[in-house]
């Protein structure tokens, strides 16, 4: 029996099939460590009153400041006594103003002494739920039955679904789009294959699916965590109000556009390709009666495709970069039109590259030609993904003090480190595909030919017993298996890919593994300005020498801004005495109705220090023998009042003795 070699066109195609797995392979692994947006979540950056604080009286109302905006309801702060009963009125108050962020909500009077917890909720404006909560006394710290385990935010079993449909949108749009644009843009003639067109209406479904569970999703991800609150209409119309479920309406709706895309995709122009591919070969080359007004319908239905498809395509990755990481931060009239260009590269790299794969492994005569335009459509998608992912790397960062000096920025490095790795070994397993690639065709006709399989089966006589039928072919397909292991392993290329690939997927793995860490890590740039803002919160006293310290303040009313300067003379322990000048922001003496002092050392339990000082001139109040028994780290609480409603409480660590 003669073997016959498998056609030219088959071969280069088994011949990719290897390389373009490897390349899908990086591929996975890149988008997971580069495309992976960082957590951007609002923080809380300060209350009042403040965590762990004694008080003398019962504040009037409890403060919270964000470090960006957020979205509250009337349940978002909860103020709890030592017995969890409930101790607020329910009432949010909105005290922002300009850049700060502050929300309140008003006290009972007659509070008893006690320690009383306050528990917050809300909504950043990436769309992320985030919570959290701390305790101050009144008059003295006590006992507190109060317990806030299991109650995180987006956390539970509702978060873990809503991560996975999460994630399902992002791969049903990447394949969605990315498998349209290389219908389009490479290979036009597989709008009539089946398998790709499976692949297409599949990842509709996913997106679409995923949509609607996380707009369903979104009452219990952001509140109760309850399954059941899912099926809320007043949660649900909450849920509409807000930037989050308006975007996802309008995907549900651009979805709706998109399924109109696919349908003439694979209708009105898979027919025309067909058309096209059974015409003669001399009347399609030229033109024929009708074939240039055949091929004009096609081109322009496939210019018009093009065109809708993208308007689509990136009004849908519009409605991430309007409503999450992008929408908030800084640049963001910059970093929402990136975001989108970097999911669309992504969408075109990854969603091709996999109907590039189902194509060369269902439809075995794909064109040489298609395979090295989506080469060059590749190409610039990483072009795009680089320049876009350098910027958002940027973004979140901000410095190189935050890439070596953050949790985050080390991270990142270590990321770095594994995709360098990872890069050196897809180069050396690129050596074994273009290796395999170029095996002379005797070589590739050890495999068993599709005529010898043929032959093979019509040689065999089935038995009349289904069972004993069933039997004997389990027994063919077995000998098939073995037959082709052992020209798999006697070929030293193909091992050679094997084991690069496989040590691929084990850096895959550690980068995953990282990526993970890293999306719950505090971006570098919000780190360190943290961590400047909370060493600028405190002072060292220099011996025989005035601690001076400078304040700034708003107390959210009319003319509320302006900064406390305060003087501590000699600032050492003992007796000392405090100067205080409150100016506008022009630099002008500001001549408040009331002005507040406390002192207190956290280590030692001692405090707040209460001191009303007296006014010495506009703008200028002084007190003299205020005592500081001990050394440590006294914190300086300054009250500011504006007017009869509006006052703030601004504080600053200075370490004394």
């Amino acid at each position: 029996m003669t073997a016959t070699a498998p056609s030219t066109a088959r071969v280069r195609a088994t011949a990719l099939l290897p390389r373009l797995a490897l390349v899908l392979a990086a591929l996975l692994a890149t988008l997971f460590t580069a495309a992976t947006p960082a957590t951007a979540h609002a923080a809380l950056t300060a209350s009042d009153p403040k965590d762990g604080v004694v008080v003398a009286t019962a504040p009037a109302q409890v403060n919270l400041s964000f470090s960006e905006q957020v979205a509250m309801g009337g349940d978002s702060i909860r103020v709890l006594d030592p017995q969890g009963k409930r101790v607020d009125t329910g009432e949010l108050r909105d005290l922002c103003s300009g850049s700060i962020i502050r929300y309140g909500t008003a006290l009972h009077t007659g509070l008893p002494n006690g320690t009383y917890t306050v528990a917050w909720q809300a909504v950043s404006a990436d769309s992320h739920p985030v919570s959290g909560a701390f305790t101050f006394s009144i008059g003295a710290p006590s006992q507190t039955s109060v317990s806030l385990a299991g109650q995180e935010a987006g956390g539970g079993p509702v978060g873990v679904v809503y991560d996975i449909a999460r994630y399902a949108a992002y791969g049903g749009f990447a394949v969605l789009v990315g498998a349209a644009a290389f219908v389009l843009l490479c290979w036009r003639r597989g709008a009539a294959e089946r398998p790709l067109q499976k692949l297409v209406v599949g990842a509709w479904v996913t997106l679409t699916v995923a949509t609607l569970a996380m707009l369903l999703l979104r009452t219990p991800y952001t509140g109760s965590g309850n399954f059941a609150d899912a099926f809320d209409l007043s949660g649900l119309r909450a849920v509409l109000e807000t930037k989050t479920g308006a975007s996802l309406v309008s995907r549900l709706l651009l979805l709706g556009a998109a399924a109109l895309f696919i349908a003439v995709l694979f209708g009105a122009y898979a027919r025309s390709q067909s058309a096209a591919a059974g015409r003669p070969k001399v009347a399609r080359s030229s033109g024929g009666p009708n074939g240039a007004d055949t091929a004009k319908d096609t081109n322009d239905l496939a210019f018009g495709l093009g065109i809708g498809g993208a308007v689509v395509a990136a009004g849908i990755a519009a409605t991430w970069a309007l409503s999450e990481h992008a929408s908030t931060g800084i640049q963001t009239g910059i970093a929402m039109p990136v975001d989108m260009l970097h999911l669309l590269a992504v969408a075109t790299w990854l969603g091709g590259l996999t109907a590039l794969l189902v194509a060369l492994h269902k439809i075995p005569d794909i064109e040489r030609e298609a395979v090295q335009r989506f080469s060059r459509v590749a190409f610039i998608s990483v072009l795009v993904l680089t320049v876009t992912g350098v910027y958002q790397s940027w973004r979140q960062v901000g410095s190189w003090s935050a890439l070596t000096g953050t949790s985050y920025g080390q991270l990142l490095l270590v990321k770095v480190g594994l995709v360098a790795v990872l890069v050196t070994i897809a180069y050396v397993s690129r050596t074994w595909t273009t290796r395999l690639a170029e095996t002379p065709a005797g070589k590739s006709a050890k495999v068993v030919s599709q005529r010898d399989v043929s032959r093979e089966t019509e040689s065999v006589t089935v038995p009349a017993d289904p069972k004993r039928a069933a039997q004997l072919a389990r027994q063919r397909a077995a000998r098939a298996n073995a037959r082709e292991k052992q020209v798999r392993d006697a070929d030293s290329d193909r091992v050679g890919l094997r084991r690069s690939v496989l040590a691929e997927a084990a850096v895959a793995v550690v980068l995953l593994a990282v990526t993970t860490i890293l999306t719950s890590t505090e971006p570098g740039r919000t780190a360190e300005l943290e961590a400047g803002s909370t060493s600028a919160d405190t002072a060292t006293a220099v011996p025989d020498r005035a601690v001076k310290i400078s304040l700034p303040f708003d107390t959210g009313g009319p003319a509320g801004k302006g900064t406390v300067r305060l003087e501590l003379d000699p600032g050492r322990v003992g007796a000392n005495a405090v100067h205080l000048w409150a100016d506008t922001p022009d630099g002008q003496p500001l001549d408040l109705p009331e002005v507040k002092v406390a002192f207190t050392l956290p280590t030692k339990d001692i405090g707040p220090l209460p001191l009303v000082p007296e006014r010495a001139a506009p703008g200028h109040w002084s007190a003299t023998g205020v005592q500081l028994p001990l050394a440590g780290e006294w914190r300086i609480d300054v009250t500011v009042r504006t007017s009869d409603i509006d006052q703030t409480t601004v504080q600053k660590n200075v370490k004394i003795g």
